[in-house]
């Protein structure tokens, strides 16, 4: 099984939570990398947004080599755009690019609480599982935004953790689900992921891979279904 150290470089791809970084590890062009990504779930980037080198330098204290290496990493992993004669924006997902970033999501989210299921007796983190899911609620009871999003991390590196499935912690990380988010703001998106988040707990907890995996592929589900009600 993988160390938390190697999941956590693993999930410096986009989609999954991003881990939380210490000052000797974090390099200059992480802070931005880590800054963007995890900015799209606190609302403070969106979409469509340019994205000025001297600007986000100032913003993150580094230089501008640093924006620029941040900024190649995040169009590699699809959540920027780099125009060639406009610079960099964050890119936009039409309804049927998220649809389909949602098939797929659906079945990877399935898989990966499957595979915690099968190895979180082994794995010795159902403690960390738990410890994550208090700390998502009571982020929750305080509407606290920042220490949800930190909490909803450590969940979904402790089921990675768990699961101890190596191609997994690397495919599932780069799923554009920042970007579905950042676009599609839902009202009710906290509320949801606590409850489908308790349900997907307990199953891994038990053991059982087939509820687990119906629970995790039914978390996105949810989250289409919000978001398609929406757009109607």
């Amino acid at each position: 099984m993988p160390s938390t150290t190697a999941t956590n470089k693993t999930l410096s791809a986009t989609a999954a939570p991003r881990p939380t970084q210490t000052r000797e590890t974090v390099s200059a062009s992480d802070a931005v990398f880590f800054g963007i990504v995890n900015g799209l779930e606190l609302q403070k980037f969106v979409p469509a947004q340019r994205l000025v080198e001297l600007d986000l330098a100032e913003q993150f204290g580094v230089g501008r080599n640093s924006v620029r290496e941040a900024l190649q990493r995040l169009a590699a992993e699809g959540i920027v755009v780099l125009h060639r004669h406009r610079g960099a924006a964050i890119r936009s997902l039409s309804m049927q690019e998220t649809l389909d970033v949602l098939e797929v999501a659906e079945r990877m989210t399935g898989l990966l609480a499957r595979a915690a299921a099968r190895g979180a007796a082994a794995s010795g983190l159902k403690a960390i599982l738990i410890d994550s899911l208090k700390a998502l609620k009571a982020a929750d009871a305080i509407s606290d935004a920042a220490a949800f999003t930190s909490a909803r991390r450590r969940f979904y590196r402790c089921l990675l953790d768990m699961g101890g499935n190596r191609e997994l912690q690397r495919l599932f990380p780069t799923i554009q689900m920042p970007i579905v988010y950042a676009q599609h703001r839902l009202p009710a998106l906290q509320k949801l992921r606590l409850r489908d988040y308790t349900k997907i707990a307990t199953s891994v907890r038990a053991g059982r891979e087939e509820d687990a995996e119906s629970a995790g592929a039914a978390h996105v589900q949810h989250v289409r279904q919000e978001i398609v009600s929406r757009a109607n």
